[in-house]
Parts: structure tokens; sequence; C-alpha cells
């Protein structure tokens, strides 16, 4: 006989908020039963009205608040309720820390069952605003108008933005430029129900010195306005010194395609990380957040504990921006990265600062590494920062088998962080601690750095101190 649920689709409850989902949405329970409520808070108790219903969660919209936190705030941007951009701006930037805290604590006690593995406050941003170096919108037409913009919550409806406030001010001028460029050539825009016309996305990106690049994301490889519409965002923008076409045929959400065309200036931009400098170009892999990520990177190196004598192998090392840093302090540092193009970039930042001691490869770290070590190379320090989904288990085993000292672990995402810190701890690898940074502020988004010492073999361990240790 199957269970009745505790509510049912339009049913009014009344609900106490307990927490934040990983989305930024409010969770409370009712009769035990896990309700999700957006835009709600912890500490606020709401009169809502379930909207949908699943077999292990409902969804709820809050009509009423009969109490609301002492921590919500005003939300600055004017189109935030309806922009899925950010989830958080109606809380407090000190509440938000302390909630990203909390959601990596939590991921780590009910999915890895680490419940013991101490959590440090999040190390938050000076400034929480305009701080992204990237902006990439997609572009439509809301009755007969160009349109800019983020997609709203849970579709794909744009919502114009002429002001993005965690955008960088350099960003906000080429969307409004392109914005105009595009009504002053007619340029279609793109369709994606019918999969019909031109332009589908803008990019830009904002470089260290404030220089601007414009990457125009196209469906069809012929842009005929492209002449006039350089010489359109030349007049609009004096900072530009790059704008480039990026053709993206296929019929899905995957925002760049894998042919560029420079239609004039420079092919790349440079930005900073601590005394590194980097090229990026529109497909590579920068952190969005550049002073978060010095922040960042210089964790992922204390917790190296580098002397100068180590030899460390970063997997999934991207662009190399990871590498670089342990460069400096390491003996040796191999990257692996199975995205050739990365490589090629990660190749070319390390002879631009002059580094010699890293050497990059292509390949999965999973096949990369055990041929590393049958040459004879040991690892004393393995350090990862994979995607969002994680490492995959061959290569959580092919780390344990390599026998590290530590292991420094980089992740965009607490449950797939939680997952892989209770792999490693059965093949003998225990998390001392991990320390949450906030890279995405006034989103739900945190990235984490994480310390993993091989169990019961501390003898011959450099000591890693700085101020997280010391809080132990």
């Amino acid at each position: 006989m199957t269970k009745e649920l505790p509510v049912g689709e339009g049913e009014m409850v009344e609900l106490r908020v307990e927490g934040l989902g990983p989305g930024g949405e409010g969770v409370a329970r009712h009769e035990g039963f896990t309700v999700f409520v957006p835009e709600a808070l912890p500490g606020e108790t709401v009169r809502a009205r379930i909207v949908r219903r699943k077999k292990n969660y409902a969804v709820a919209a809050a009509e009423t608040w009969l109490s609301e936190s002492p921590d919500r705030v005003v939300p600055r941007c004017p189109v935030y309720a309806d922009c899925g951009g950010c989830q958080l701006q109606h809380l407090s930037y000190p509440a938000q820390l302390r909630a990203k805290r909390q959601q990596v604590a939590d991921a780590l006690a009910h999915i890895g069952r680490l419940s013991d593995v101490p959590v440090l406050p999040v190390l938050g941003a000076d400034s929480p605003w305009n701080y992204r170096n990237k902006v990439q919108f997609p572009v439509g037409r809301d009755r007969g108008e160009i349109v800019i913009g983020c997609f709203a919550r849970g579709t794909h409806t744009i919502i114009d933005t002429g002001r993005c406030f965690i955008q960088a001010a350099g960003n906000n001028d080429v969307v409004n430029a392109v914005r105009d460029a595009v009504r002053e050539f007619r340029v279609p825009v793109y369709d994606e129900d019918r999969h019909i016309g031109v332009l589908r996305h803008v990019v830009g990106r904002v470089g260290q010195d404030g220089s601007l690049m414009v990457v125009l994301v196209t469906a069809v490889r012929e842009l005929r306005q492209a002449k006039g519409i350089v010489a359109f965002l030349r007049r609009r923008l004096p900072r530009l010194v790059s704008v480039q076409q990026n053709i993206q045929t296929y019929r899905n959400n995957v925002i760049l395609g894998r042919e560029t065309l420079l239609l004039w200036g420079k092919d790349a931009i440079r930005d900073r990380i601590g005394r590194l400098s980097f090229r990026i170009s529109p497909r590579s892999f920068f952190q969005v957040n550049t002073r978060q990520a010095e922040v960042l990177y210089g964790k992922a190196l204390e917790y190296a504990g580098l002397t100068g004598q180590e030899t460390v192998i970063d997997a999934y090392c991207g662009t190399g921006t990871i590498s670089l840093f342990l460069a400096q302090r390491a003996r040796k540092v191999y990257g692996i990265e199975i995205v050739k193009p990365a490589i090629f970039d990660a190749r070319r930042n390390a002879r631009d600062n002059h580094v010699r001691n890293a050497e990059f490869m292509v390949g999965d770290a999973a096949a990369v590494m055990p041929q590393l070590y049958r040459n004879g190379i040991r690892a004393d320090v393995v350090v990862t920062d994979p995607p969002r989904a994680g490492c995959t288990p061959p290569v959580l085993q092919t780390f344990a088998a390599m026998r590290p000292r530590r292991i420094v672990y980089v992740s965009c995402n607490p449950a797939t962080l939680a997952r892989d810190l209770a792999i490693l701890n059965e093949s003998g690898y225990r998390a001392a601690e991990v320390q949450p940074v906030d890279m995405f502020p006034m989103t739900s988004a945190v990235e984490s750095v994480a310390l993993i010492e091989r169990a019961g073999e501390d003898e011959g361990i450099a000591p890693v101190t700085g101020r997280g240790r010391e809080r132990k």
C-alpha cells in the first residue's frame, strides 16, 4: 500500500524555513516532508501554496510572510525578482557567507558521512559587487524588441539587462553596445525553438588593464554586417582591443562552438593572478573573479605545503593557472588535462611567465598518472580542480595508488566534493579540513579547497601553516 504524502498540490501550508538549499531556495519541513520555498530565508515563517509535489519533496510559493529574517535586505538589482543570474541578493552578505559554509558542512555530513571534518568560515570578497570579468548572455526578442541578459529562473525567457550588478562595468558596456549594434544593423537574432537566425550569444571579457574583448556567437558562419558592427563597436567602446566571431551551429545549449574567427584586433587579452600573467582567448578557462581566484589559489598553495623539493601532479590543470602557482615553490609540476586547446594555453602561459619547471600533458589523468609512475615519477602532492561532476572513481583510485603525501582538492560543487572525499577516505586518505572561498557573491555557488592527508603516515610531511590550520 502506497503511503500518502503529507502535502498535495494547491494546498496551503504554514512553514518554518530551516536552511537554504543548493540553489538558494529556503528549505522547510512539513510533517517531516521536505518543502523548498524560493525567496524564503532561514528563520522565516511563511504561508505558502504547494505548486509542485514529487515523491521525496515539494516546492511551494510563499504568499504571506508571517515573520522575516533580520538578514533580509532589499536587492540592489531592479530585475532580480525575475532574473536567474543571482539567487541571494535578498540576503545580507555576512549571512550569505554563513549559509555557504553551512552548505559545505551539510554536504560533507549528509553525502560524505564526514561530520568530523572541520569546515572553516568562508573567505569572503572585499566587495561582493561588479566582480565578474566575463559575461555570456543569450540574445533574443521580446515583443519585437532586442533583449540581451540572463534567463529567467527555470525558463529560457531572456530578461533584458542594461546593468548587471555582479558584472564588471566594461562587460555591461559591451552588452549595451552590442544591443544597439544589433538594432542598427538589423542582425537576425537566434530563435532556439525554430533554430533560425544569426546571433545567439554575446560574450565579453575584461582584462587586467580594462581592455575589452567582444565575441559574437552566431548560428551561421556568414556574418554579413561584420565590418559595420566592428566599426560601430570600436566607436562605442574606447577600451576595445578584440572583436571575434564564434560559430555554434548545433541545436543545443552549449554556448561556444569549436571555430572562432578574428574579426578585428588581438586574438586574446591578458589578466593577472598574483605575479602571474595569463593569456585569455575566447574559449580559455579563467576564473571569473580575479581577486578571489588569488585567494583560492593561495589557499591551495598553502595546503600543498611545498618546500621547493616536491614533485606535484596537477590533475584537471586546465590552462595551467594552479600549476603555475604551484611551480613557484615546487621542484617540478606535471599538469594533466584532457582538453587539448587548454594544454596549448597552459604551455604558452608557462613560457610567457618564464616558468621552466612545469610540464603539461594531454590525456585522462587515470591513464597519464600510471604512465608517469611507470617512468619513475613519484608525486609528493596531487592537486586536482575537476569540473562540477567531480573526479571519476578511476581517477580517485589513481590518486591513492600513487601514494602522495597529501592531496589538495579544489571543488566548485560541495556534493561531489563530499562524495569524492568519502571515496578517498576508504582508500587511506582523510580530509583534514575544508576552506570555502566565495568566488561568486550574490549567487548560491561556493568554491572550496580541501586538504587531504595520508592517514597514519605523517612522518616526513612538511607542516602546513596558515590561518586555517592555526584555527584547528
